[in-house]
């Protein structure tokens, strides 16, 4: 589903879309595990047509998780194709290069229940992360076990 291989750029389509990291009180960090690959990420989606990104990410993370969430900051805009940015659409066939606009939240109300989209909803510690996940969550995987609150664009 993932790759980092661009042979021929024709037929690639480009999907710009947010990830936002949210740690508990504990500083534990929530991943979302995917319902259409089974892999660990964190949580975000597609900008539709019309939208900000910072609406959304407050968007996506509601309706992935039912939690509301205040934007803290901004981590960086992540398109290396070394990354495994290239992905195969499983219900269309099509190749996108992802894009992804990431930022850093903190819960303001609601309680952590699944959508359809997620298998699982879990709080890792940052000594503890699975080691099988999607990008952008491998780009971070060094930032997370960081304590600070502040993250780097890298």
């Amino acid at each position: 589903m993932y790759s980092s291989e661009v042979t021929n750029t024709t037929n690639i389509l480009v999907k710009v879309g947010t990830t936002v990291i949210i740690s508990n009180f504990d500083g534990k960090i929530l991943l979302e595990r995917r319902n259409d690959n089974s892999m660990w990420g964190i949580p975000g989606g597609s900008i539709e047509p019309g939208e900000t990104v910072s609406g959304v990410s407050k968007r996506d993370i509601k309706e992935e998780t039912k939690l509301n969430v205040r934007i803290t900051g901004f981590v960086g805009i992540y398109s290396n194709l070394a990354a495994g940015r290239i992905v195969t659409c499983p219900d269309s066939a099509d190749r996108v290069q992802l894009v992804d606009v990431v930022f850093i939240a903190e819960i303001a109300s609601g309680e952590l229940r699944l959508s359809n989209e997620s298998l699982d909803l879990k709080f890792f510690e940052r000594s503890a992360l699975p080691t099988v996940s999607v990008p952008p969550a491998i780009t971070h995987s060094g930032l997370f076990r960081r304590k600070t609150k502040q993250y780097l664009l890298i």
